[in-house]
């Protein structure tokens, strides 16, 4: 392929929303306001953009998304200026999702890649997880309006309630759907004790829905 032609073919394309997918794994981020992002994701920008670290244990706009299985965070940085960043996550699929006034997503901590300066978000552990054998989960909870970006490995199914999962390939679930741990004892007695399938989240009710990805990340 001549070089005009490889630059034509993967030249960006000029999108009118303020997230736009240059392709599966890659989001171009148009920085006119400011915009939070993964510490790390970006890959490239263009025109006059700064970036501030944020970290703080109390959450918030100052907050960091935490494991809790590990206690190790994963910082979020604040971008603005002028121009256009480009974010991506370990050639992970990413997910644009246009969040109304008031509607709200709960998202796996590490799945979080960026959202829009005027998203509210908080950092929480889920309750009615927290002390099971699953080691509680920390999501991150956004409320809209505004874009976010999420990350997935692979395409991922979206599942209505009532719907059982597996929390390690479990990415993100809707305000109106609220899981409680459970655990399948034929499944147990089959894989064995160790297993992260023994161990599942049971979303009841009609309302909401539940994003799986066909990946388990296990803690280490």
């Amino acid at each position: 392929m001549e070089s005009e032609d490889f630059i034509d073919a993967n030249d960006p394309e000029a999108g009118t929303d303020r997230f736009s997918l240059e392709n599966s794994k890659l989001l171009a981020i148009e920085v006119d306001e400011p915009v939070f992002a993964k510490v790390g994701a970006m890959v490239a920008y263009t025109g006059a953009v700064s970036f501030t670290g944020k970290s703080s244990a109390e959450g918030g706009i100052t907050g960091f998304l935490k494991d809790a299985a590990t206690s190790e965070g994963t910082d979020v940085m604040q971008a603005e200026g002028s121009g256009t960043l480009y974010v991506a996550d370990g050639a992970k699929e990413i997910q644009v999702l246009d969040l109304d006034e008031g509607e709200t997503i709960s998202v796996n901590g590490d799945d979080v890649l960026a959202f829009e300066d005027r998203v509210d978000y908080e950092i929480s552990t889920i309750d009615s997880l927290a002390g099971s054998s699953t080691g509680g989960l920390t999501n991150v909870f956004l409320e809209g309006p505004g874009q976010i970006a999420i990350t997935t490995h692979g395409d991922p199914i979206v599942l209505e309630p009532p719907v059982t999962t597996d929390p390690a390939a479990t990415v993100a679930w809707s305000g109106t759907a609220a899981p409680t741990s459970s655990v399948n004892r034929s499944l147990s007695d089959m894989v064995g004790q160790s297993s992260g399938e023994t161990y599942q989240l049971a979303f009841e009710g009609t309302e909401g829905f539940v994003v799986v990805q066909p990946f388990e990340e296990r803690q280490p």
